[in-house]
């Protein structure tokens, strides 16, 4: 399915938006600002090379079978990102992932915020079925976050992320289906 452009603004003059090439840069300052506690909750590196971050990201743009949104601040600095990715077209099925960059942007609501959006424009707009994610229990947050957007716990993986410091948490598998989020 062929790309289209979209964008929703809130209130404060953030945008959410899907990426594009010539954001490759605006995308590396704003990762450049991820933080450890943004690393531990998502399960990513410390630390990433500039051209392995915008080589991603750049593929990623490219990528016909995901959507890469991207959080936009007012002074056009990239907050985070929003992605439905792993498109099954055939299936009508896609797993979600959020990602804000840094300490600044949590707790604001962007979250919050452009996990509807992108559920709205998954099932809206890209006609899909099913909607999945995972979230690891150290991030209650979160968990919050998609059960308020209409995610549903669907099991646990039990001690299957292990910690850097060596400690395991679980995986939590949550979904949400067309019809429940028309209800």
């Amino acid at each position: 399915m062929a790309k289209e452009q979209v964008r929703w603004e809130r209130g404060d003059g953030c945008v959410l938006r899907l990426a594009r090439a010539e954001d490759a840069e605006a995308y590396w300052v704003g990762f450049e600002r991820f933080d450890p506690e943004g690393a531990l909750l998502t399960g990513s590196r410390d630390h990433y090379e500039k051209d392995e971050v915008t080589s991603f990201f750049l593929r990623c743009v490219d990528d016909p079978d995901r959507r890469d949104l991207l959080i936009v601040s007012p002074e056009g600095e990239v907050l985070g990102e929003s992605v439905i990715n792993e498109v099954d077209w055939a299936a009508r099925s896609a797993n979600f992932r959020i990602a804000l960059f840094g300490s600044a942007a949590r707790g604001r609501g962007l979250g919050s915020w452009a996990t509807a959006l992108a559920r709205d424009y998954a099932f809206g707009e890209l006609g899909l079925h099913r909607l999945e994610l995972d979230v690891f229990s150290i991030n209650p947050r979160a968990e919050h976050v998609y059960a308020k957007a209409g995610f549903r716990r669907e099991g646990v993986l039990r001690d299957a992320i292990l910690l850097p410091d060596g400690s395991y948490c679980d995986d939590v598998l949550m979904a949400i289906l067309e019809d429940e989020w028309r209800a």
